[in-house]
């Protein structure tokens, strides 16, 4: 690669983990920067090589925020050992499964997932303790470590969305530690789904290790601005990578068809 097209990569990996920080969805920046940049890349590839970069991102803000707000291990401890497993089985399966597949339903829940937070503005703003029941933590540990990691592992983008819409929705966090809960969760779906896209041989290490750095500096920021600005910023950002990442797989969704 040219340096131009590096530094373009760079810049993006740093925009990629400030938005992942915030909110998720840094993949959305990513991934298609990757694919531009080198486009004989296998989509493989560029999903090992977005998780090295990502898996950086996302452990430094975890660290950010468990320093500065408190984070419902009894929810996210689980639900993070489950995503390292849960990944991995969507990595392994990357291959096999085709964009057509899965599109139109990630569409269908983006949309639902952004009409929610529209018509529920108070959604996040605060922490809701009454909706911490037992029932509700399984199912968001279920939801989180199962069902959201096997996405993860399979495609990616808008991981750390569904994350923090899983935890405020479900046990009553607000998007602060909604978003801290899910750096700790997306940490564990970065490292199962790099473990076998490593082993595969779909990792460019020089330049994942490249843009992790970047990542890092991103997101140290992100979560800075998170935590300083309040829940109300983060919905912000919130409603805009929602609104991009239905754009963009709209946009898929329209040339393939």
């Amino acid at each position: 690669m040219d340096p131009s097209t590096v530094a373009l990569l760079l810049t993006a990996a740093a925009l990629a983990g400030w938005v992942d920080a915030v909110v998720g969805g840094g993949g959305l920046l990513l991934l298609p920067a990757l694919l531009v940049a080198a486009p004989g890349m296998p989509p493989a590839t560029a999903l090992g090589t977005n998780k090295l970069a990502a898996i950086a991102g996302t452990s430094a803000a975890a660290v950010t925020y468990a320093r500065r707000t408190r984070i419902d291990w009894a929810v996210a401890g689980p639900a993070a050992g489950l995503a390292v497993v849960c990944a991995g089985v969507g990595a392994a399966l990357a291959g096999a499964v085709p964009p057509s597949a899965y599109r139109p339903v990630v569409l269908v829940v983006l949309v639902s997932v952004a009409l929610f937070v529209v018509l529920r503005p108070r959604l996040g703003v605060s922490s809701l303790p009454g909706r911490r029941t037992r029932g509700r933590i399984v199912v968001a540990v279920l939801v989180a470590g199962v069902g959201i990691a096997l996405y993860d592992g399979l495609i990616g983008p808008g991981t750390g969305t569904f994350l923090v819409i899983a935890f405020t929705a479900l046990v009553g966090a607000d998007f602060v530690r909604g978003s801290a809960m899910a750096k700790v969760v997306n940490a564990g779906t970065n490292a199962g789904a790099l473990a076998v896209f490593a082993v595969t041989g779909h990792v460019w290490w020089l330049l994942g290790a490249a843009m992790a750095v970047c990542n890092i500096v991103g997101a140290m920021v992100g979560a800075r601005m998170a935590l300083r600005r309040g829940a109300g910023f983060v919905r912000g950002v919130l409603l805009l990578v929602v609104v991009a990442l239905v754009a963009k797989l709209g946009y898929d969704q329209w040339l393939a068809g």
